[in-house]
């Protein structure tokens, strides 16, 4: 029954205005992302202080001062902005959890791993696909920029960059529906199926 079901439920998607952190990577793997041996964490929250771990700690870890993640000045950025095939390699949800705990709402890269890009939504994040020479432009924007969902636009100081989402999808982030909310809507529906499906016990 639908009423056994526990959901923590997503916030709905705002506008986002925020610097952004520039990561010039390509094919960057949910292994970099959130390394294998922070996944036994029980629940979705604390994996942000994972987070690029291997780019950001030395083997003593220690923080590295050249990694773009810390640096002073991206602290509080929401936008990620990233290379090609961002999120590839095992299919692995962490990965998600772990730039959603870390602040960020927002990933732009060129193209994404399927199942990664999949579980953005499932998770309250927004990814945007953009041309690679939009990308390129974004990587080097020094003032803040709005993402704008219900008009699907990047608003930066000189243009306005419009970016495509499936509408359902849209839908999902503007709504804050997870899957399990989302089958909530069907409650009615399922509760009438199961009724009828019903085998009568035999005395």
């Amino acid at each position: 029954m639908l009423e056994n079901w526990i959901s923590i439920s997503m916030k709905p998607f705002q506008n986002v205005k925020s610097i952004v952190t520039p990561l010039d990577r390509v094919n960057v793997d949910t292994d970099q992302i959130i390394p294998k041996q922070f996944l036994k964490l029980v629940q979705k929250s604390g994996f942000g202080k994972f987070l690029f771990f291997n780019w950001r700690y030395d083997e003593n870890e220690n923080v590295k001062s050249d990694f773009i993640l810390n640096d002073s000045k991206y602290n509080g950025s929401k936008i990620l902005v990233t290379g090609d095939n961002f999120g590839c390699g095992s299919s692995r949800e962490h990965a998600v959890w772990a730039l959603d705990d870390y602040g960020f709402s927002v990933i732009i890269s060129s193209s994404f791993a399927d199942i990664f890009f999949s579980n953005c939504f499932k998770n309250g994040i927004l990814p945007i696909s953009l041309e690679l020479k939009m990308v390129e432009r974004l990587l080097h924007e020094t003032n803040p920029i709005e993402i704008d969902l219900q008009n699907q636009l990047i608003k930066t100081t000189s243009e306005n960059i419009p970016f495509e989402i499936n509408s359902h999808k849209k839908k999902i982030l503007l709504d804050g529906l997870d899957d399990i909310e989302q089958t909530f809507q069907y409650e009615d529906k399922i509760s009438e199926f199961e009724e009828k499906s019903t085998v009568p016990s035999v005395l």
